[in-house]
């Protein structure tokens, strides 16, 4: 079901020593994605364990040596701010390249704002166009911030506004919409039932 193990699907255990063991069988087998998932739970103490960041990028780096580009994401954030290990802006930048190379959005976003920090509004204008062609509306307002500024051109806001709007096209389905209706229906009964009560 919904709530079944993100790796066996098996249903979900109800502990935390349970669900721990079933991720550390995925770890143990050299899965990139139960790797960051259990680095995130050291990082954010998730599934009573306590906050070890030391651990969390442990794992985050042996996911990111197997290719895992939301790790290198991490990785990057973790150097860029100094977090856990020693704070190196080039160590951070290294990690962000390997994931946008990798297709992460997120990273190719954070390398525009590098850039731009740098003054290198060129270099930043170019990641901030690839993620929003990929459907970044963050990348969109960025560029749009740069456009207002003066950093971009109009011709440059306008294939980023054009790029991103093919990529929300290419992501419609009827089964997409149909989904995006149930949700807003179910929020909005959730609303009116905190209405009734008294709750915002």
């Amino acid at each position: 079901g919904m709530f079944d193990c993100p790796f066996c699907r098996t249903p979900m255990q109800e502990d935390n020593e349970s669900s721990l063991a079933m991720v550390q069988k995925r770890v143990d087998a050299k899965d990139p994605v139960a790797m960051l998932f259990l680095g995130d739970k050291y990082y954010f103490e998730n599934l009573g364990l306590e906050k070890d960041v030391q651990r969390a990028i442990e794992l985050w780096t042996e996911a990111a040596k197997l290719g895992l580009s939301y790790a290198h994401h991490k990785l990057g954030n973790c150097y860029f701010d100094g977090e856990g290990v020693a704070e190196d802006h080039a160590k951070a930048v290294q990690h962000w390249k390997k994931a946008a190379m990798l297709g992460n959005i997120d990273s190719r976003n954070s390398l525009g704002v590098y850039e731009v920090e740098n003054g290198n509004y060129g270099r930043a204008v170019r990641h901030y166009l690839i993620a929003a062609k990929m459907g970044e509306s963050v990348s969109l307002n960025n560029i749009k911030e740069m456009f207002v500024d003066g950093c971009a051109t109009k011709a440059q806001y306008a294939e980023a506004l054009k790029g991103y709007q093919d990529s929300l096209d290419e992501m419609k389905s009827p089964e997409r919409d149909e989904a995006y209706a149930l949700l807003r229906q179910m929020n909005s009964a959730r609303e009116q039932e905190q209405n009734q009560h008294g709750c915002i």
